[in-house]
């Protein structure tokens, strides 16, 4: 299929960007990497009356590490945050999470904050940006804001953005020597949508973990945190977490697998994501 018509600018600057959201003749899009745009407009599940392509946009893309924290720039590739030694070094999280990204292709054009920005609840980076206790930047109208990733994911598709808002820089806490992260997820061939994945992070706190936080995708509308799963695995008891996840999560069957073999799945990740945690870093 081909998309419905629509007009194409290029913004020139990210106030542009925003200027062009906020007096649009129809509803407007952005366009960065545009590995799920185009889909939904081929489809025309997207309809949008103006695309706003952001790759004109100098200073949206780069990795930073600075202030114990790692800053990414939305307009960032897969590819180059998959090659990136300061993303190994610390954002392992998220160096785990990237080659289970589509394939080499879709890396190589998509970004970083297109992703978080959509929102697709069974995409990897909003449940590492979820499970690492992120937060991101905002451009929008009335100026630059902060929102942490527990306030961010609102719905299926839909996030703390308004219309006219532009995602301009994703912000990870920085590891330390005591961090911990395990990620794990089940696909039916390497590339697809997991039907249910894990993303996990803690602290060592001598045997036991501390700070654990727990964020499954592909079993809600939005990245899912298992906060009984979570409390259980600090106490040390990995049995326990597993059986929390009934009362965690409440997933819908779809056309993959019914909702209770995804908590079943659930359980398989989170023993494997457990091990991961326990693992000492090199």
């Amino acid at each position: 299929m081909k998309p419905a018509p629509f007009a194409y600018a290029k913004a020139k600057s990210l106030d542009h960007a925003i200027a062009l959201l906020a007096h649009p003749d129809g509803e407007a899009r952005l366009l960065a990497g545009g590995q799920s745009l185009m889909a939904t407009l081929n489809m025309r599940l997207s309809a949008p009356k103006l695309l706003i392509d952001l790759n004109g946009i100098a200073g949206l893309a780069g990795i930073a590490v600075k202030n114990g924290a790692v800053e990414i720039g939305a307009m960032t590739r897969h590819a180059e945050a998959e090659r990136s030694p300061d993303i190994a070094r610390h954002a392992p999280l998220i160096a785990l999470a990237m080659p289970h990204i589509g394939h080499s292709a879709i890396r190589n054009r998509g970004t970083l904050g297109g992703s978080i920005a959509f929102a697709d609840p069974a995409a990897e980076l909003p449940a590492c940006l979820l499970a690492l206790g992120g937060e991101v930047d905002i451009a929008g109208p009335n100026g630059t804001r902060t929102v942490k990733a527990d306030d961010f994911f609102k719905g299926l598709f839909e996030t703390a953005l308004g219309a006219a808002d532009v995602l301009t820089t994703i912000r990870l806490p920085a590891a330390t020597n005591d961090t911990r992260v395990g990620f794990a997820e089940y696909a039916r061939r390497h590339g697809d949508y997991a039907m249910v994945g894990l993303a996990a992070s803690a602290r060592a706190a001598g045997q036991r973990l501390a700070g654990v936080r727990l964020a499954y995708f592909g079993v809600g509308n939005v990245p899912v945190r298992a906060k009984a799963a979570e409390a259980a695995l600090a106490d040390g008891s990995i049995d326990d977490a597993v059986m929390a996840l009934a009362t965690d999560l409440a997933p819908s069957g779809d056309v993959q697998a019914t909702g209770a073999t995804k908590v079943h799945l659930a359980g398989v990740l989170l023993r494997r994501a457990a091990k991961q945690l326990t693992e000492t870093r090199p």
